[in-house]
């Protein structure tokens, strides 16, 4: 009989214990249901900002799939920009053609890069005609998208049978 009871005190303590901490986890975890509206509201944002440069990005490519074929690989890398910049411009698309983006450094100006296109003012489009992408070609678009403060940006290359595409978000 003793047994029984002991058991009984113990399995008492242990659900009351564990009561307790899940009282005091739910009441420092829990969320308001304001909280979980800002959170909905958050993500629903960057969801309907995530859709526009999806959406974006597509035009530019189809835009670009478009210049590739009609010219084809072979061309200076200008001539792939002025094509293109055409191309977007009958897409409705407004385009700034090597807009200078000055860099600093402790509020010293130390350099200028020139951005190939920028469309809608939301997505940098760097461009080259070489044999291979490389880590630099990316790392230049990275900084582009840093010195900016843009989210994504494209790096196209029409030197190829296939334009090759690639997609960089900060």
């Amino acid at each position: 009989m003793l047994s029984i009871f002991r058991a009984f005190v113990i399995g008492f303590r242990r659900n009351l214990l564990y009561a307790c901490f899940w009282g005091a986890f739910v009441a420092n975890n829990s969320t308001s249901e304001l909280d979980f509206q800002e959170a909905q509201f958050e993500a629903s944002e960057k969801e309907k900002e995530t859709r526009q440069f999806d959406e974006l990005s597509k035009k530019i490519i189809g835009a670009a799939i478009e210049v590739h074929r009609e010219l084809g690989p072979g061309f200076l890398e200008s001539i792939y920009e002025e094509a293109l910049k055409v191309e977007l411009s009958e897409h409705g698309l407004s385009v700034e053609f090597q807009k200078e983006v000055t860099i600093e450094y402790l509020g010293v100006v130390v350099g200028v890069h020139r951005l190939d296109l920028l469309v809608e003012g939301q997505i940098i489009v760097e461009m080259k005609a070489a044999k291979e992408l490389t880590d630099v070609h990316l790392a230049q678009l990275r900084s582009y998208l840093k010195a900016t403060g843009l989210r994504v940006g494209l790096l196209l290359n029409f030197a190829k049978p296939k334009l090759e595409i690639r997609r960089v978000v900060n």
